[in-house]
């Protein structure tokens, strides 16, 4: 039956595999198979939505349509035309980028980001403040993630966070190349159109040849571009432990349930116990089993201070 489906509608079977593919590889492998079949174009960035809109109508991908339209139609991106012919370089791959990378290319940017990792391989999770929770749903966070703040839940693995954005980047036209490494920018000499330009790694990398108007980087805290100073505001010094375990598909393992977790002001007997007995002053404790697949690690963390 599977195999029928697939002959009779190869191309909803093909974005099916996309929004279910659950690795960064797998993810950009899926969507280039997706653009031969359909003959899109992805570098043709401000038709490139619409004609995928066009050709993918099930009313299962019309539901996230739905919710991507929704979000374009906000007055601030001026029908996609609020930074038209705007020129713009992301480095890094990571939330921060790929969620920059959205905004861009819904005020109508041309967005090229850069990553110098193929794999997304951070289990560590992250509780979502209700905005944050709020604009990812806006964005069809549901459908590509159908566990996404199920319930009281409210965090999601960073590697989960990343693939869920990849694949919107990707739908809005978002230009994505990894294993290409940032060096450093290229001022435009005289001779040369009056676009930026940077010395990436592999040099020979289409890449180089990108002239940018605008160049953000979303690289971590350690890559700061040359030229441009950095704020920071620390907080209280805190320490993330996460413990990541192999799904044996156990009896007692699908027992386990997901907590939203438990915080120091809503229980100060049990972590004032902890102290006494640790010495470590615990700010929340919570559990987070998200068994992906056979052999999949679960993701799990409490913090303390």
């Amino acid at each position: 039956q599977t195999n029928s489906l697939n002959f009779l509608f190869p191309n909803h079977c093909l974005f099916e595999n996309f929004v279910q593919a659950s690795t960064c590889k797998g993810t950009l492998q899926a969507f280039s198979i997706l653009c031969r079949q359909l003959e899109l174009d992805p570098l043709d960035y401000s038709n490139f939505y619409s004609s995928l809109k066009a050709a993918i109508s099930t009313w299962k991908v019309k539901a996230l349509w739905t919710k991507l339209d929704k979000r374009a139609q906000h007055k601030v991106y001026s029908q996609n035309k609020a930074c038209e012919g705007t020129r713009c370089l992301i480095i890094g791959g990571g939330p921060c980028g790929l969620r920059t990378a959205i905004e861009l290319a819904l005020l109508g940017c041309k967005v090229v980001v850069i990553e110098k990792r193929d794999t997304f391989s951070r289990n560590n999770v992250l509780h979502l403040w209700p905005f944050t929770i709020h604009d990812l749903r806006g964005l069809g966070a549901k459908k590509f993630y159908g566990k996404f703040c199920a319930g009281s839940i409210d965090h999601i693995s960073i590697r989960q966070l990343q693939l869920m954005l990849l694949k919107v980047s990707l739908i809005l036209g978002v230009e994505i190349h990894v294993n290409v490494e940032f060096v450093k920018l290229l001022e435009p000499p005289a001779e040369q159109s009056p676009g930026w330009r940077a010395e990436v790694r592999p040099s020979s990398h289409p890449v180089s040849d990108f002239d940018f108007d605008v160049v953000i980087g979303a690289d971590g805290r350690k890559n700061t571009l040359d030229g441009f100073s950095r704020k920071e505001f620390r907080g209280k010094l805190a320490i993330a432990i996460t413990a990541n375990f192999v799904n044996r598909n156990t009896t007692a393992e699908a027992k386990v349930e997901e907590i939203s977790g438990v915080a120091f002001i809503f229980n100060q007997k049990f972590f004032l116990e902890l102290k006494e007995e640790t010495a470590y002053i615990f700010i929340n404790v919570r559990l987070v089993c998200l068994f992906l697949k056979p052999a999949a690690r679960a993701e799990s963390h409490s913090v303390f201070r």
